[in-house]
């Protein structure tokens, strides 16, 4: 039997069938479920599933006698030895140790002189930096292709022009650092944003006491800015190892232009590209993958504990 409770409505008590909380909280449960089924539903199908199916198949070779066998682990052992591979994972580690602080200063740089106030045309500025990131990468690594010429260039034609040979921008002493210039021209603008808005969280009246002490914008800067941003730094750098890890556009567009210079395995990535859809070889490409998933993991993780350790100790 349902209970009837009493209410005042101005000057007469009505009687009321209350809500079932029990019910209530069943409906409100359920109401939850369907609005984050949608993510679960687009998260299994384009993440856990094809995931689970690259390791099934990673575990897994093709022979000419006796077709699809069971290898275990034996394409990860390959995969180990594989020189091709290591190459690529050291060579990204060259990359990452000089682009990433290069890149990461450039956007510290930009976000204190925009929270500054000192610059006139903020929002132009801040548009200009930022517009390289909506560049889709394709067509970055097209423009500065176009752009490190040697023959068609303008760099290589300023050069001529008062006498002097074109720079090889697309030799194998420059390739390295022209690729680094392509993805720092790219990601400087975004991870400005990051820093930039991570600045304006900053509460003003820790700046008005600084400044009542006498500190200048430098003092201010290095002293309260900088300490404030290491969670928005630590965010961009784990962003940054793990894009760096994934380099794939630039080194494969660029490879027509340089294919001495450019192998299949000049970044990981493109060599389980090569593997996968030029090689065919999809089984051993998937052990790769799965392994150079393992490295930018424990990359990411190296970079969080260095930095919590640095936390600790000051």
């Amino acid at each position: 039997m349902s209970q009837i409770a009493l209410t005042r409505r101005g000057p007469e008590l009505v009687a009321v069938r209350p809500h079932r909380r029990g019910g209530l909280k069943r409906r409100q449960a359920i109401a939850s479920y369907l609005l984050v089924a949608p993510f679960f539903l687009v998260f299994l199908t384009m993440l856990v599933l094809p995931l689970v199916y690259a390791g099934y198949l990673s575990l897994f070779r093709d022979q000419l006698v006796g077709g699809t066998v069971f290898a275990g682990l034996g394409n990860y052992m390959r995969a180990v030895q594989d020189p091709l591979f290591l190459e690529g994972l050291l060579r990204m580690l060259k990359f990452l140790l000089i682009q990433v602080p290069i890149m990461l200063s450039l956007a510290l740089l930009f976000a204190l002189a925009l929270d500054s106030g000192r610059l006139r045309l903020q929002r132009v500025i801040r548009l200009t930096i930022f517009m390289p990131y909506a560049v889709p990468g394709v067509i970055a690594a097209l423009m500065w292709g176009y752009l490190y010429g040697p023959d068609f260039g303008p760099f290589a034609q300023a050069a001529r022009a008062i006498g002097l040979p074109a720079p090889p921008f697309l030799g194998s002493q420059w390739m390295l650092g022209s690729i680094m210039n392509i993805v720092t021209w790219s990601f400087v603008g975004y991870n400005m944003i990051i820093l930039y808005a991570a600045l304006r969280s900053i509460p003003t009246e820790l700046y008005e006491a600084a400044r009542v002490d006498g500190a200048g914008e430098l003092r201010v800067a290095w002293s309260i800015k900088i300490p404030a941003l290491k969670p928005a730094l630590l965010l961009t750098t784990i962003f940054s190892v793990i894009g760096g890890f994934q380099l794939f556009n630039e080194p494969n567009l660029l490879r027509s232009l340089a294919p001495n210079v450019i192998g299949v395995g000049y970044s990981p990535n493109l060599y389980v590209y090569n593997l996968a859809f030029v090689n065919q070889d999809i089984n051993y490409a998937a052990a790769v993958a799965f392994l150079l998933g393992i490295v930018i993991m424990i990359a990411s993780y190296a970079v969080q504990l260095g930095a919590l350790r640095r936390e600790r100790r000051s």
